[in-house]
């Protein structure tokens, strides 16, 4: 695995951490680490599953088809993993889930490439000087 791929995989868990803990805090369900991660598991479970139907190894970074699959999987098996798992899957839960996740997980990759660019024409434009 290379760094690139680890710290990637990384974020995008963090993203879903993150995500579960505001849930939880909004909820007034306190954040102990049982609570997050009995609230996390289903989500985390789908990021996975996008990562490997996506091969995110390959493009970690890229919003397609890495970023679209690891969401997708974040909300579909996450979603499916809940109902399982009798916790609850409200149809506004499930919006506000999808809504979110995709702003952290889309997000940060958008932002990497946006970076990613920047640095490339920064590069380009000191090597014509």
């Amino acid at each position: 695995m290379t760094l690139r791929t680890a710290i990637a995989l990384v974020v995008d868990a963090v993203c879903v951490l993150v995500f579960c803990a505001v849930g939880r805090r909004s909820h007034a369900e306190g954040l102990t680490v049982a609570g997050l991660a009995e609230t996390a598991w289903p989500f985390l479970s789908g990021t996975a599953v996008g990562w490997l139907v996506s091969r995110g190894w390959r493009r970690p970074t890229s919003l397609t088809p890495t970023g679209v699959a690891v969401w997708l999987g974040t909300v579909a098996v996450g979603m499916l993993l809940r109902k399982l798992s009798g916790q609850g899957v409200a149809v506004s839960f499930i919006t506000v889930a999808s809504l979110v996740t995709a702003l952290l997980l889309l997000g940060w990759r958008g932002l990497a490439q946006l970076a990613f660019r920047h640095r490339q024409v920064g590069a380009r434009h000191s090597l014509k000087r």
